[in-house]
């Protein structure tokens, strides 16, 4: 006898597959290099994966405190201080999070209730306006600027209203590679100062900056780092993307109602892992020396990208080049990246695809974050169009 299983309405009615599983799904069939989905095929340094075993070795196994495990919230307390200048209190306002994503849906459910309204800067990362929607918000979308994706702050504060929560930032900005300037941050605060809308700073690639361009964290400009849950990722700055560990720094009061959902949605996060980024961060030189490594990436990719119809738009940050292929193809962008993966055996991702209204520009992501030959194999390839 069979027994039906059975139905309730979605929470998330219209989200399905990302367009990462796909394309990755498709680079694997087809045998293409997969430039779409964003995370090294290198290794990390030796030493990081060691600490984790001398960790797991001294017996550092059970649940570490709720927030997270003193040594790193310290650690993470003193680089920021270090390199933006605002001081943190570990105990009360730095949480080791379960990667960035977790990160930013804790901030949401924290303090977005239903019918609360949240800002965000399109394109932006795919799961900004679902967890908006979990929490019952309404996602208010506002457009970078065309071309350059430059906030636009006139439109941004014409979108602010009595209803707007929180306002979503994302800087380095994935997918574009573009890098907010210290006079746009300190626009932003002006713009909310009159204000009690709140700052969800996503700051993943904070160390990923080019051509001698500081990052400039909320944590940076004290008028917005009295409103902002500052985030950040151990897995994108050194290199071991599935460790899924990050961190989030904000006032003590913001702090306090994050970590009422924190405790419960996660609790806490892996011990040894988090013991050995502490021990790790203690030289900090693989952090400042990821801008030099990514950019020699950066720079041999357009050259080579050079010789081929495909446009390059500007690339300060992340390991992200955005490419515009209005003189190869006047496919869709959803069907010139399929094409681009069967075709021509490189998976890109359509930049359509962070828009909520699939907006067509012919632009295309390609993901730089890749050994040298890899990269080679893929310019080989490319230089067919």
């Amino acid at each position: 006898m069979s027994f039906p299983t059975p139905s309730f309405p979605s929470r998330l009615p219209d989200v399905g597959t990302t367009i990462f599983t796909v394309m990755s799904a498709l680079a694997t069939r087809t045998g293409a290099v997969n430039l779409g989905q964003g995370f090294p095929d290198f290794d990390c340094d030796p030493a990081l994966p060691e600490q984790v075993c001398q960790a797991m070795k001294r017996g550092l196994n059970q649940y570490p405190p709720m927030a997270g495990v003193p040594a790193l919230r310290q650690a993470v307390a003193k680089k920021i201080g270090t390199l933006y200048g605002h001081a943190y209190d570990a105990e009360s306002e730095v949480t080791v999070t379960a990667g960035a994503t977790q990160a930013i849906l804790t901030a949401v459910l924290c303090c977005v209730h239903p019918g609360d309204e949240v800002i965000v800067l399109e394109p932006c990362y795919d799961s900004y306006a679902p967890n908006i929607e979990l929490a019952g918000g309404r996602v208010v979308r506002v457009p970078l600027t065309p071309g350059s994706f430059r906030p636009d702050f006139e439109a941004i504060g014409a979108a602010i209203g009595p209803r707007t929560r929180a306002i979503i930032v994302n800087s380095p900005h994935n997918p574009t590679g573009t890098v907010w300037t210290r006079e746009e941050m300190q626009a932003l605060a002006d713009l909310l100062a009159p204000t009690d809308v709140l700052l969800i700073s996503d700051e993943v690639y904070e160390h990923m900056v080019f051509d001698g361009r500081p990052h400039v964290s909320a944590s940076a400009i004290p008028a917005l780092a009295a409103r902002s849950f500052v985030v950040s990722s151990f897995g994108k700055t050194f290199h071991v993307t599935g460790w899924k560990v990050g961190t989030v720094a904000a006032p003590a009061a913001l702090t306090a109602e994050f970590r009422k959902v924190h405790q419960f949605n996660v609790f806490t996060v892996n011990t040894p892992v988090q013991h050995a980024l502490a021990a790790y961060l203690a030289d900090p030189q693989p952090y400042l020396g990821l801008a030099g490594f990514y950019q020699a990436k950066r720079d041999r990719f357009r050259e080579g990208l050079a010789g081929t119809r495909l446009r390059l738009l500007a690339c300060e940050g992340t390991y992200f080049q955005t490419v515009d292929y209005s003189a190869v193809s006047s496919l869709g962008e959803a069907a010139f990246c399929e094409w681009l993966t069967t075709e021509i055996g490189v998976a890109a991702i359509p930049i359509s695809a962070f828009y909520a209204d699939g907006r067509e520009q012919r632009l295309a992501r390609l993901c730089f974050a890749k050994k040298d030959e890899t990269l080679n194999l893929a310019l080989v390839r490319l230089t067919t169009l």
